[in-house]
């Protein structure tokens, strides 16, 4: 191409008109992002977190609404003194400023105490074992009921004063009591019973009447006077 014909063509109104259109569409979007996202993320305004803590569920969802907060149960605890479906925790500090829009997440308490699985240490583990082991997995233990059997040996486990199995479910709340052998014997052990045997008596006590005397006796016979 010529240098003449290049410099022809930039004085073309139809070429700086498509570079106007151009700069001008890029300046649009340039403060179409800037404001869209002010706009967005609300740049600049601020609210205060309301305190939910042990406020009942529909209350703290009044409380953030007035403050255009959102709230989702994340978890469930169990405090019980404290009634159920109040708030125990949440995860923005009370007081603090955020955007509208966020969400506060909470825990919530539970009508009813959390339960554990039993596990299978009956007629399996020694005393010692099974009461680190339930200790262990959160479970609350009485002292110990003392059965005849095999020293520190578990053989059974009462929850409210009925016997429980491995697999079964029950409250963290409540104690249980394990029943462990206090070293004597078993009373469903079998006892063998055998008859007493007695020496053999040197004589014979003889059965045998006395023979009477063939003889009889004589008698005087005495008369009265004459």
């Amino acid at each position: 191409m010529k240098i003449g014909v290049f410099f022809s063509k930039l004085k073309s109104r139809h070429l700086w008109g498509n570079l106007a259109a151009m700069a001008l569409l890029i300046t649009l979007i340039i403060l179409a992002v800037r404001y869209g996202l002010d706009f967005y993320t609300n740049h600049g305004k601020v609210v205060e977190v309301p305190n939910l803590i042990h406020k009942s569920y529909g209350e703290s969802v009044e409380l953030l609404d007035e403050v255009d907060l959102q709230m989702v149960v994340s978890d469930t605890g169990y405090v019980k003194s404290l009634p159920a479906d109040c708030i125990l925790e949440q995860s923005l500090a009370p007081g603090s400023g955020v955007k509208p829009g966020r969400i506060v997440y909470v825990t919530i308490n539970s009508a009813h105490s959390p339960t554990l699985t039993i596990p299978d240490i009956i007629d399996n583990s020694s005393y010692r074992e099974a009461n680190m082991k339930l200790k262990a997995m959160g479970f609350k233990l009485a002292p110990p009921e003392f059965i005849p059997g095999e020293k520190d040996w578990v053989y059974g486990i009462k929850y409210r004063n009925k016997q429980v199995a491995a697999g079964d479910r029950v409250s963290i709340e409540e104690l249980l009591i394990l029943q462990v052998g206090d070293g004597r014997r078993d009373l469903n052990d079998s006892v063998a019973y055998i008859d007493p045997v007695y020496e053999e008596e040197d004589a014979e006590v003889s059965t045998e009447k006395p023979a009477e005397s063939s003889e009889e006796d004589d008698f005087e016979v005495v008369t009265g006077p004459e």
